[in-house]
């Protein structure tokens, strides 16, 4: 049995608990998580450079018109940092957050040129599936970051992005998840038209607001 399917048969965070973390010290456990992280992240840039999912993903958002952004539970954390760094180079970045944006109020206007960027991994969260679900159905595309190559989404979706998740912790590890997701971000930028002038403007604005500290505190002359 492969690192992978062990870590794939623990599924509650308590099974992972009794059998990683329960009765180990703080050294130990300090040292595991480590060594796991480093290999689990260079697993993951090995594997989107070889299959190229990022680079297809980062397509279809910049091409879109609206980008829409999903995750549930500890997924939120994810599809709030995408979303915070898209929103800096590019327009209609959206996050559906269940609260200001309803899901249901996105889906009763999809159309072909929007684009749901959703984030579902283990315990696959039945709201993000069924919302990406719909969405594709309605004519959307939906690119899916995930943790399996048979997650709930992989099937209906434009572009998976397979991240693997293992830890030496009793929840999976958000690590490579992040790193991806920045590498995603970047990519997206990289190729989106305004990025530039959006930066500039975003830079002239916040000096004007005040919004940062060391700004504030240290203005520079603009060259």
């Amino acid at each position: 049995m492969t690192a992978h399917d062990t870590n794939r048969d623990l599924t509650s965070p308590r099974q992972r608990f009794d059998a990683r973390v329960q009765r180990r010290s703080a050294a130990v456990l300090q040292q595991r998580i480590a060594e796991q992280e480093i290999r689990s992240l260079d697993a993951a840039m090995e594997s989107i450079a070889r299959d190229g999912s990022v680079e297809r993903a980062a397509a279809l958002v910049v091409r879109a018109r609206r980008r829409f952004i999903l995750g549930a539970g500890k997924s939120f954390a994810y599809a709030c940092l995408l979303a915070a760094d898209l929103g800096a180079s590019l327009s209609n970045v959206t996050t559906i957050d269940g609260r200001i944006v309803q899901a249901v109020d996105v889906l009763t206007e999809v159309r072909s040129s929007d684009v749901l960027v959703v984030f579902s991994l283990r315990r696959y969260r039945r709201e993000s599936i069924e919302v990406a679900r719909q969405f594709a159905a309605s004519g959307g595309t939906l690119v899916v970051v995930t943790d399996a190559e048979d997650a709930p989404l992989a099937a209906v979706a434009d572009a998976v992005i397979v991240v693997q998740t293992e830890s030496a912790s009793y929840s999976d590890s958000p690590t490579a998840v992040a790193a991806v997701s920045h590498v995603l971000a970047t990519l997206i930028t990289a190729s989106a038209k305004g990025a530039q002038r959006r930066f500039g403007e975003r830079d002239r604005f916040s000096r004007a607001l005040g919004i940062y500290a060391d700004e504030a505190d240290n203005p520079r002359s603009e060259t």
